[in-house]
């Protein structure tokens, strides 16, 4: 299959490095991607695709490759996903620390709630790539994991 995410580089620039529990989150999205993903750009050369995300200022930077050879790059806003992000990682970091002391029935509230809201951002990730990139419904809740790891410090 071509259309697809062969490789994906994250770009932090000046951002902090992300937190233990955000780069193991990274880690997982990036291998899930390359295992399985759907990724297609209309009006450029088919891939497989190198990705490299970024941050710069307010905008999140798309740079795509096809067979060493430039294939597409855009921009996104940040600003439709700022609060889901700034949400998701609150609803994290009550999760991470819930896990250390408290009962499972409010352990597994949190992360009903998480999953909750990295649906909501993976939704709306996938609607601001439209007409740019189409993907699938689970490339985009992978992706989003990424976008939170660019935004963390946000």
């Amino acid at each position: 299959m071509t259309d697809r995410l062969s490789h994906i580089e994250l770009d932090l620039g000046e951002a902090a490095p992300p937190s233990p529990e955000m780069l193991q989150e990274q880690q997982v999205a990036i291998f899930d991607l390359i295992e399985e993903n759907s990724f297609a750009l209309p009006d450029a050369p088919r891939g497989p695709y190198v990705l490299t995300l970024s941050r710069t200022g307010s905008r999140l930077g798309f740079d795509l490759a096809s067979g060493g050879a430039p294939a597409a790059q855009f921009e996104l806003s940040l600003g439709p996903l700022r609060q889901i992000v700034k949400d998701y990682g609150q609803i994290c970091a009550s999760y991470y620390e819930a896990v250390k002391t408290a009962r499972a029935s409010e352990i597994e509230t949190l992360d009903d709630a998480r999953r909750g809201i990295h649906r909501e951002g993976a939704r709306e990730l996938r609607e601001r790539l439209e007409g740019k990139a189409a993907v699938d419904a689970e490339t985009a809740r992978r992706l989003f994991t990424l976008v939170c790891v660019l935004l963390a410090e946000v």
